[in-house]
């Protein structure tokens, strides 16, 4: 059996194929699902960002309380239960989730207060996602395992492919399930129930493959080793928990704007005191004891680049339906929620575009082919996105000027050279470009410009991830699990950003002044990552590929 796998993939490892597609597949999905309940419970922008407040504080919480446990126990719990039973427990996690959703939105209709039948689903897309959480922590190193470990990038690759072909597809699903494939109507013409549909085939599909996992005969990838103690890094993510248990207080205020502010400031500044406190008097080799992998500089201002990019890849999205329902924005009197979903498959097809484009690197063709591959790719790509949205019976012809921007991405994906810090520079650069230009502009202009804005994320999470772990040694796997934790800025960041929507003097057009916060902090991530290495001896420009 060990031979078998070393030599070809394990069948199973199709099978983990599908749990990537769902992790794509329902969080695009909210882009659409949190404009519709913005209509439906009558919130407000910041409100109606809560569904992402609670899907992605899930995967926060979720690998807080695994690093906790484990230290605790002194031993990796996952590493001890194996990735094979990690990833049946979160299909089942996600499978009661599942269950609450549709118990929540059939409980709630009959409800005469709104606020409670909208907290109702908040709480079931929290577990939910706290079953993602598990799976995709568990998934990553299982799917080296399931085959050649050489070729292990390979799969992550495919897997990672496929999860973006979920994230375009998805919003069409439920826009389709919500409105049908007429277009023109409005959100308060439809029922909340037809949401049932989807999460009933979920359900199904979650059991199918948590069977198929565990009937299934897989390597031995158990382990007893001890946990990493880290006392220091542990207060500090105490810290942020406490920040973040701060921002739940407030949810119960009517202004709830201030509590995330004050939470997201309090978060970065505590992970730059900890960047700073860790380096006092100390070297990398002999002191900072207690700190763990947060004694490199590199680590900890790569938590706060994931922090801000998951934030900003997810903010341009979930406040997209808000924009584009502006009176004045595109159309004179806005688009419906029905009308919406073209747009929101488009950013996320970006995001395959880029991903599927930054892949090519990953297998082995000679240079010459690598840059035809580099222009044919996101083109195909471009393609099959417009042929899903056809299929739905959308007017694609409004999207074929976003073409234009696909060579813009083209030349930068050439101009990074495969170089994670040259690259990641590149493409944060053009990512402020183009939220300024569609700060600076309205109509489809201004709307591809923030469209763009998934072109531009595509290829940030591994160049981000390589340079933040880049010479951490024993406590790469420790650093890895303290970067997951920081998809929390996709919880954090939306609200804010809607919640400078809300106001009359801001408004969500320019309320698109976040994303440009955020690709600046990444740009000053890159430049600075490089000296931090340089410092160390790191070859910080070796190539890297794949993607989130």
């Amino acid at each position: 059996m060990g031979q078998q796998t070393k030599q070809s993939t394990h069948p199973s490892f199709f099978v983990l194929i599908l749990v990537f597609f769902f992790w794509g597949f329902v969080a695009a999905s909210n882009s659409i699902f949190i404009p519709f309940c913005k209509a439906h419970f009558h919130l407000n922008q910041l409100e109606s960002q809560l569904i992402d407040f609670s899907f992605y504080g899930a995967y926060f919480i979720g690998s807080l309380l695994l690093y906790f446990l484990s230290a605790l126990r002194g031993v990796d719990i996952l590493n001890k239960i194996g990735y094979q039973k990690g990833i049946i427990y979160g299909l089942l996690i996600s499978v009661v989730g599942a269950v609450a959703l549709i118990a929540a939105v059939n409980f709630g209709s009959g409800m005469a207060n709104e606020t409670y039948a909208f907290y109702l689903i908040l709480g079931a897309f929290f577990i939910v996602a706290l079953g993602f959480s598990l799976q995709q922590t568990a998934a990553n190193p299982f799917a080296f395992l399931l085959g050649d470990p050489s070729k292990g990038a390979h799969r992550l690759n495919l897997a990672g492919g496929i999860n973006s072909l979920g994230t375009t597809i998805g919003p069409l699903i439920v826009s389709i399930l919500l409105f049908g494939s007429a277009k023109g109507a409005a959100s308060a013409d439809t029922d909340i129930s037809k949401i049932n549909t989807l999460y009933i085939l979920l359900i199904g599909l979650f059991l199918v493959a948590a069977a198929i996992f565990w009937f299934s005969k897989m390597p031995k990838e158990t382990s007893d080793e001890p946990f990493e103690q880290s006392p220091k890094a542990s207060k500090t993510l105490a810290a942020i928990t406490a920040l973040f248990v701060l921002i739940m207080i407030g949810l119960g205020r009517e202004n709830k704007l201030p509590f995330f502010i004050i939470g997201i400031v309090g978060i970065l500044s505590v992970l730059f005191y900890a960047k700073i406190v860790s380096q006092k008097g100390a070297t990398l080799s002999t002191g900072s004891e207690g700190w763990g992998a947060m004694k490199y500089p590199q680590l900890v201002l790569g938590m706060i680049a994931i922090f801000v990019y998951v934030g900003v890849e997810v903010t341009i999205a979930s406040n997209m339906g808000g924009l584009l329902e502006t009176k004045g924005f595109l159309t004179e009197n806005g688009l419906t929620t029905a009308e919406i979903d073209p747009y929101v498959s488009l950013f996320w097809g970006s995001m395959m575009i880029g991903r599927w484009t930054g892949a090519i690197s990953v297998f082995n063709v000679s240079e010459k082919l690598r840059k035809v591959l580099c222009v044919i790719v996101p083109f195909f790509a471009y393609g099959l996105v417009l042929a899903a949205n056809y299929a739905k019976g959308t007017d694609v012809s409004v999207l074929y000027p976003y073409a234009g921007i696909l060579v813009i991405q083209i030349i930068g994906f050439f101009a990074g050279q495969d170089k994670p810090a040259q690259t990641l520079m590149i493409f944060a650069i053009l990512g402020i470009l183009a939220n300024a230009i569609g700060l600076c502009t309205t109509g489809y202009v201004s709307l591809f410009s923030f469209i763009s804005g998934g072109l531009f994320c595509s290829v940030m999470w591994p160049c981000i991830f390589a340079l933040s772990i880049a010479g951490l040694g024993k406590y790469t796997a420790q650093g890895s699990s303290f970067l997951i934790l920081m998809i929390l800025g996709g919880s954090l960041v939306p609200p804010v950003q809607g919640g400078l929507g809300d106001d009359p003097s801001i408004g969500t057009h320019y309320s698109y002044i976040i994303p440009v916060i955020c690709f600046a902090y990444l740009a000053f991530f890159a430049f600075r990552v490089k000296t931090i290495l340089k410092s160390q001896g790191i070859d910080y420009e070796s190539a890297i590929s794949g993607g989130h």
